[in-house]
């Protein structure tokens, strides 16, 4: 590795060697080379003059690229493609002629985009269904344990540790359902030309506009593609990496609001991220056990979401058939969006694999505050008894601030049923009253939620996308 220059943190840090992959220059130029080949194949079947030798020929060299002879090609002409094309023709001397037959650059450039798009997010989805797998047999362990739950990160009533878990399961669900809806109407650029008019196939299949139709359906179904785009200028519209880049973004946005449940969690000490043996929290501070890895995730999002900008500024900027203002931006956008993604998925699978709960913090965090929240059960059962509803609200009132004051001012325990069971306006023992302070009594439909929503939402996604995965590669 280079140390005296710039390297991307999605390289060495973050993005996984299979996502990467995706963007490499050698994927890139192999699936132009698999483009060049549908092409001459398409064209050959549909009557034009290339031979079975010149298609074996391209299908020899379709993956031993010769990087070296077109970098140095493109020193010379200042054009990528046209550099490869030479490269390519250097290799097969007897294809040579009919490479690239009719094509513009786009056709290489924007058909692989797409590919890409598609190769990338079908990445996404997989380690999203993995975060959903670990999520569900997190939430069915846990659906009986009674915490609280927080309405203005202040303690409202009861939830469940599974329950809430069910929530963060939900947010990706809707993700994967948003990225397999844009991936199922997803269509190459196909053959269109310089300015999407496909004249230049008119001249080739001398005006024969059911052949140019038959030869683009050719490429498209040898590519796993249901179609191609049916108008364009000379690319495919930007707004479908708008779209893309808005899908990253909500997984970025679903993982930021787990992380940040999770450190706060973390702070008060009833749950926490897997911790090592060896990790090191602090430098100064050999105690600590900090977040690290849902803060890098929430670091991760705030980039993605951002980066999500950039491409709908692409698209709302592109001059009628097209111009050249989005390539240095959409090749930088577009990449680091499914890096960073995958990124924060890879941290994401790896913390929610090996969540702690501690279960007697929780439960101490509940029993300290259910005094309040089964003020009105208690209520309820008095007046029940013959006492009064609207005596025993005030009188509610004024212990449960009392109590509250004892706990915030003084520092002393919640005392609230000690001072219920001595005012002679409750006709409850303290047996009675105490019955009212099992946690499960708060929970409503906490369980039951969290069963019919493993069973109806995520099993279904987790049968049809997790590969049987439950780790990620993590490089720091």
């Amino acid at each position: 590795m280079e140390k005296n220059k710039y390297i991307s943190p999605f390289s060495t840090r973050y993005a996984s060697d299979e996502m990467q992959y995706v963007f490499s220059e050698e994927f890139k130029f192999k699936t132009w080379r698999r483009l060049w080949i549908e092409l001459a194949k398409a064209e050959k079947a549909l009557g034009l003059d290339i031979t079975d030798k010149q298609i074996a020929q391209l299908e020899a060299h379709a993956e031993d690229i010769n990087f070296e002879v077109a970098e140095a090609r493109e020193r010379e002409v200042r054009h990528d493609v046209m550099s490869h094309v030479y490269a390519y023709g250097k290799q097969c001397p007897d294809a040579e002629p009919i490479i690239h037959l009719g094509a513009t650059s786009c056709y290489v450039g924007d058909n692989t985009d797409v590919i890409i798009l598609k190769k990338a997010s079908e990445i996404i989805l997989k380690k999203a269904a993995a975060v959903v797998k670990n999520l569900a047999d997190f939430a069915g362990k846990y659906k009986d344990m009674p915490c609280l739950a927080y309405t203005h990160l202040q303690p409202a009533q009861l939830t469940t540790v599974g329950k809430r878990a069910t929530l963060w399961m939900y947010e990706l669900l809707q993700d994967i359902e948003e990225l397999e809806h844009r991936l199922s109407g997803l269509l190459l650029l196909g053959s269109k030309g310089t300015t999407g008019t496909q004249a230049s196939f008119m001249e080739l299949f001398d005006g024969d506009e059911e052949k140019i139709k038959k030869m683009e359906q050719m490429i498209a179904d040898a590519l796993g593609f249901s179609g191609c785009v049916p108008v364009s200028g000379q690319t495919y519209s930007r707004k479908v990496d708008a779209y893309f880049l808005s899908v990253l973004s909500g997984f970025a946005q679903s993982a930021y609001k787990f992380a940040n449940d999770l450190r706060i969690l973390q702070s008060f000490e009833e749950m926490e991220e897997p911790f090592e043996k060896n990790q090191i929290g602090s430098s100064a501070m050999p105690y600590k056990r900090n977040p690290m890895r849902s803060e890098r995730i929430c670091a991760l999002a705030r980039y993605v979401i951002a980066d999500s900008v950039n491409p709908a500024f692409t698209a709302g900027t592109q001059w009628f058939e097209r111009t050249l203002d989005d390539s240095a931006n959409k090749r930088i956008a577009v990449a680091e969006a499914f890096l960073a993604v995958d990124a924060i998925l890879n941290i994401y699978i790896n913390v929610t694999s090996g969540l702690v709960v501690y279960d007697k913090v929780v439960y101490r965090r509940v029993m300290e505050k259910l005094p309040f929240m089964a003020t009105e059960n208690i209520m309820m059962k008095s007046v029940k008894k013959g006492g009064n509803r609207q005596e025993l609200h005030e009188r509610l009132r004024v212990h449960s601030h009392a109590a509250a004051a004892k706990v915030k001012l003084e520092g002393g325990a919640n005392d609230l049923i000690d001072r219920i069971e001595n005012d002679s306006a409750f006709p409850l023992s303290r047996e009675e009253i105490e019955r009212e302070l099992e946690p499960s009594l708060y929970i409503g439909r906490s369980v039951s939620q969290t069963e019919e929503f493993i069973e109806n939402y995520a099993k279904p996604v987790i049968d049809r996308l997790f590969d049987g995965k439950n780790s990620a590669e993590l490089k720091v």
